[in-house]
């Protein structure tokens, strides 16, 4: 038997490749059009260098901080991802390998498990949630989220229609029906032992979403959903005022890449934001979103906290953007190739390899904790950083 472990996420990655049909793993890897912000996402950390002290290393470092209110053991939260039918559990494994590594948990309103099972896998669970529907249904998921437990909200404002990927959009079934199954079987019977999962768990892949339902009514499909989403008219700040106010707990605002907005960002009432640009999956040639946050994070100061989510890889990845001014990183796809290659375990295997480089990388930069990184400890390309948007704004 191979070994089940991994010292990489790019390890990871070739083994999620060839454990998942092509269909599956190609969701995965998604990106719009170009693929130009999917790219960059990545390959900017890798422009970032280190200035490293050779005397002064401490003998030991502490990875702990503080998101929306919890203490967490690392600065790496896990980002709500939909439709996790990569493996039976899905998020429900995903929470509890949070909470092996006392961490946050983010749940898509599009994921396949309820909150209510997600809640009790891990009691700190942050609910991702779409500006889609009318304010009555809003309510109706913040309300149900309260009852489930869930001790913050995230609202995803970084997502748009992307019109096709160069490389080909993956075929995703409406339903997991009769016809699905005869028309991807030989994908699943070509890959056995993510089939066996399935069989031995005794479910098939569910591509419905329970937290985008009505109580007591079936739970739409991801497409159903999908489509009451493009229907919505766009929020306003005015709206998502309202919802900031209507949650009267944390929220985090995600997607934010420009100065201004995260002004706006601040006026709203929200605890923290999230500089991301949806992993590439939104608008293509937005910059890597490491490369947006140092101006976002020196605009808005300590007024609100700072995130980063997009291309994190690495622990040293996660190093450089605390010292370009965020409080944490959130990760989407690196977690998810864990769950893909090893299940709950996988997941813990990733968020070790992140921890594992935290470390090394303070100890190289001689800095005892996470919160004392600054930007003297990077390396900056002349013209790496993007300032987008204006400095000053007026607010309402």
């Amino acid at each position: 038997m191979a070994n089940p472990w991994f010292e990489t996420v790019a390890e990871a990655q070739r083994r999620a490749e060839r454990r998942l049909p092509k269909s599956v793993y190609g969701a995965l890897i998604a990106g719009s059009e170009a693929g130009i912000t999917l790219r960059d996402n990545v390959s900017a950390f890798g422009e970032l260098g280190f200035a490293p002290h050779l005397i002064g290393q401490t003998a030991e470092r502490d990875l702990s901080t503080t998101v929306m209110g919890q203490r967490i053991s690392l600065p790496v939260i896990i980002s709500p991802v939909g439709a996790q039918a990569i493996h039976p559990d899905g998020e429900v494994a995903v929470a509890r390998a949070a909470a092996a590594r006392d961490t946050l948990v983010g749940l898509s309103s599009f994921a396949g498990k309820p909150v209510e099972e997600v809640v009790a896998a891990n009691p700190r669970t942050l609910l991702q949630i779409y500006w889609s529907g009318d304010k009555d249904q809003l309510l109706q998921r913040m309300e149900r989220a309260r009852a489930a437990g869930v001790v913050g909200l995230i609202i995803t404002l970084d997502w748009s229609f992307s019109h096709g990927r160069d490389w080909g959009s993956p075929a995703i079934p409406e339903r997991v029906d009769l016809k699905a199954l005869i028309q991807y079987g030989p994908q699943a019977i070509t890959h056995p032992r993510w089939l066996a999962r399935f069989v031995r768990s005794g479910r098939i892949p569910d591509l419905t979403v329970p937290n985008m339902g009505v109580p007591g009514q079936p739970a739409p499909t991801f497409f159903e959903a999908y489509g009451e989403w493009m229907q919505t008219a766009p929020p306003t700040w005015d709206d998502i005022r309202w919802l900031v106010g209507q949650w009267s707990g944390p929220v985090m605002l995600k997607g934010i890449v420009r100065v201004d907005d995260a002004k706006r960002a601040i006026d709203t009432g929200a605890t923290a934001l999230s500089v991301s640009n949806h992993g590439g999956n939104n608008l293509d040639s937005t910059p890597a979103s490491i490369r947006a946050l140092p101006a976002v994070a020196e605009a808005v100061g300590d007024q609100i906290e700072v995130l980063l989510d997009g291309g994190v890889r690495r622990g040293s990845d996660v190093v450089k953007a605390l010292a370009l001014g965020a409080r944490a990183v959130m990760i989407g796809r690196a977690y998810l190739w864990g769950l893909a290659s090893a299940g709950q375990p996988g997941v813990e295997n990733v968020l070790d390899i992140l921890s594992g480089g935290i470390d090394s990388a303070l100890r190289g930069l001689g800095r005892g904790s996470v919160r004392e990184l600054t930007p003297d400890d990077v390396v900056i390309p002349p013209e790496f950083c993007r300032r987008l948007g204006k400095d000053r704004i007026s607010l309402p």
